[in-house]
């Protein structure tokens, strides 16, 4: 069983930054990809960020240059670092993990993190 442990978020003014953490269960290389989404109060979960097993990455349009995705291998962890922090990215922030498979794909998923950004 895989589990996922985020950390860091917390209450930041506008205009600031956090870094997010995910530690990983086991070998993070081991998944084809892992990504932070993030769900606001009253809205569906999206997509924050995705980081494959290439070391490739993708952010959604509103983070670009904002939001960093990044891992360490060698402590299993995931980051997302967050800078110029605006309130609407107030949310909380999941960690995912995806195995590909022929059928059903395995998706993993942190308890979560709350991000508060006050203006």
């Amino acid at each position: 069983q895989v589990q996922l442990v985020e950390s860091g978020g917390g209450l930041v003014q506008a205009g600031g930054s956090l870094r997010l953490s995910c530690a990983a269960s086991r070998n993070i290389f081991s998944f084809h990809n892992m990504g932070w989404y993030r769900q606001a109060p009253g809205k569906q979960r999206e997509l924050v960020a995705r980081i494959n097993s290439d070391g490739s990455s993708a952010y959604a349009d509103s983070m670009k240059g904002r939001f960093t995705i990044s891992r360490d291998g060698a402590k299993n962890t995931m980051y997302l670092q967050m800078d110029s922090l605006q309130p609407e990215d107030t949310a909380v922030y999941y960690c995912n993990a995806q195995i590909i498979r022929a059928i059903v794909d395995d998706n993993y998923w942190g308890q979560g993190t709350q991000v508060t950004v006050s203006s």
